[in-house]
């Protein structure tokens, strides 16, 4: 049984449901939800992004700072992936230091974008070994109804594609007073999605609701994109909770993730401005 105290109850419907292939939703196991996506949402950030899947929200926001470069990298700008889970958006979410969940959500995020090399860091340098541009993406859950990285990895894209870089002064410093036009140096033909296969007993399934996702016994989170545009490549893989997978849940992962993927982004791109 799964580790989040569910009901018995609760677990075994599920259960005989998944073998069914049958969901409270009428969706198919592995089916996404729909989702919007809103821009703007806030006025401080370089960039921003509201995504509603299903009846999870989530809003992730990007700042541009002028900071130094790390010590393996001095010829890169940096990048920085920061999450919080306010109570407000669930009550599995609890105020206090940061569990878990609120730490794996952002390196989730950070992986899937880094790995994937769609931001061109060697852009962003300033002044070489001296200053950079920081790259900094705050994830804000608002509603959790399931499937909150899928979710905020959409958000992250979205946000990604409007960010303006700030102008600076004679100083180097950021002119608060002026208005970036110049665009984040990203690699056209990437855009990195993460998605989140579950598994309860012998079922694997995508997007969960809350309940479905407080049942799972276990799950597999796995960044992808197009491989200059073509191919699709696998760059990021996390497997979390306790049940093992099998061959061929990873051939059904493996048949299932592409055209996830495809659909995913083709809904994407009616929203990217």
């Amino acid at each position: 049984m799964s580790a989040m105290n569910l009901s018995n109850l609760t677990y075994n419907t599920l259960s005989k449901m998944f073998v069914a292939g049958k969901r409270f939703d009428g969706r198919k196991l592995l089916e996404q939800r729909d989702f919007t996506v809103e821009y703007d949402v806030s006025y401080k950030a370089e960039g921003s992004a509201r995504v509603k899947l299903g009846k999870t929200e989530v809003v992730v926001g990007v700042k541009m700072e002028v900071g130094t470069p790390y010590p393996d990298s001095m010829d890169k700008g940096n990048l920085m992936v920061s999450g919080d889970l306010l109570p407000l958006a669930s009550p599995r979410f609890e105020s206090g230091p940061p569990k878990f969940n609120a730490i794996e959500l952002p390196r989730l995020i950070d992986r899937m974008v880094r790995e994937s090399h769609m931001i061109d860091l060697s852009k962003l340098v300033i002044t070489e070994g001296e200053k950079v541009w920081v790259v900094i993406i705050d994830i804000y859950p608002i509603n959790d109804d399931g499937a909150l990285i899928d979710a905020a990895s959409i958000a992250t894209i979205a946000a990604l594609q409007q960010v303006r870089i700030p102008e600076l002064n004679k100083d180097l410093k950021i002119d608060h007073d002026k208005k970036g036009t110049k665009k984040l140096p990203l690699v056209d033909s990437i855009l990195p999605l993460s998605f989140t296969f579950y598994k309860l007993a012998d079922s694997l399934f995508i997007d969960p609701t809350r309940e479905e996702e407080e049942a799972a016994d276990g799950k597999i989170v796995l960044g992808i994109s197009h491989y200059k545009g073509k191919e699709h490549m696998i760059h990021s893989a996390q497997k979390g909770m306790e049940a093992h997978l099998s061959t061929e849940d990873i051939t059904e992962m493996m048949k299932t993730l592409p055209k996830l993927y495809d659909d995913t982004l083709k809904k994407l791109k009616k929203f990217l401005k």
